[in-house]
């Protein structure tokens, strides 16, 4: 069976074979590096590093390959050891995809005219350098700064998710701000509903009907989530704020709707949650939880410790997420 061209089919038909939304955030901070994986000094200027990176996420990706649909590495914390850290995202990029793992880079890029569709074509074109599934995008240029994002997703089936309402404590700084009554972000999210039609059609999957034109959402907001989810009824969700951040299980469906095998609209992020589990893995296994100990996985130096810590974060945040979605069937 041949499978869906679209970015939102393929992911929403992944999800609901797995039954739950998580994403694995890749966000490699080099000070939580577990000793298994790393080499020289560690420091971004050390050729080592890098290759500490590939080795420690190449072994992430190795053992949450068939276990969630999507990941999405972090491009700032590859872009902070030059030009290998770039060829390392490459690289596990490239390795995702082939163990059939979507990938979203986060990048937020943004920006007018060409230079909007230079990076379009560096990410998301069908002949891109660094070919990803979907890219996370800034709208605060305004909206013409999305048309070329949005064209090239839609020829090549990728997918896009566009800054709305973000989880850091500051994003009210700015999105909350009302503007004749109207938050920005609740701006903002009408405004992606009001995209030429010529740009929308292209990204609506024939298949479930969810829209490759995404959001960002996080978790931290669940009230602001469902003003959004009415602006765009169709519009996949990207939730970060889960777990490490604070928001609940709960909160972070809570822009979720109704499908075939649970909530669904979305994907929930989860990165230093999973990479940089703090639990005592003998305390697990006994059923404590340990904080901070030397079985943690960021402390860890014996491959099979780490690989059971990963393992055990996984399961915990695919239990917790999983549960969620089924609660309102």
């Amino acid at each position: 069976m041949t499978p869906p061209s679209n970015f939102a089919d393929r992911l929403t038909l992944g999800m609901r074979a797995l039954g739950h939304p998580l994403c694995v955030g890749l966000d490699p901070h080099l000070s939580l590096i577990p000793p298994l994986f790393r080499r020289g000094t560690m420091d971004r200027g050390d050729e080592q590093t890098a290759l500490a990176v590939q080795e420690f996420l190449t072994a992430v990706i190795d053992r949450v390959a068939g276990r969630v649909a999507i990941i999405k590495p972090q491009i700032a914390f590859f872009e902070q050891l030059g030009w290998r850290g770039m060829k390392v995202l490459d690289e596990l990029c490239r390795h995702a995809r082939a163990a059939d793992l979507l990938v979203l880079l986060d990048a937020k890029r943004g920006d007018i005219g060409s230079t909007a569709a230079g990076y379009a074509a560096a990410y998301l074109a069908p002949d891109a350098a660094m070919p990803m599934d979907a890219l996370t995008i800034n709208p605060y240029l305004g909206f013409d700064s999305i048309e070329p994002f949005a064209r090239v997703a839609g020829e090549a089936g990728r997918g896009l998710f566009v800054l709305v309402k973000t989880s850091n404590a500051g994003s009210g700084d700015l999105q909350d701000r009302e503007i004749d009554g109207e938050p920005l972000f609740g701006r903002v999210a009408d405004g992606l509903a009001r995209l030429p039609e010529e740009l929308l059609q292209p990204l609506r999957g024939a298949e479930t009907g969810w829209s490759s034109l995404g959001v960002v959402c996080g978790a931290t907001w669940p009230e602001q989530a469902r003003r959004v989810r009415e602006a765009l009824p169709r519009a996949l969700f990207l939730v970060p704020g889960y777990g490490a951040q604070g928001g609940s299980a709960a909160d972070a469906l809570r822009g979720f709707v109704p499908g075939p095998k649970g909530l669904e609209g979305g994907i929930v992020n989860s990165s230093r949650g999973i990479l940089f589990p703090d639990l005592d893995v003998d305390s697990e296994k006994s059923g404590r939880i340990g904080t901070g100990s030397a079985g943690d996985a960021r402390s860890s130096s014996e491959t099979a410790r780490w690989e059971r810590a990963i393992d055990v974060a996984l399961d915990r945040a695919i239990d917790e997420l999983g549960n969620a979605v089924q609660a309102r069937r």
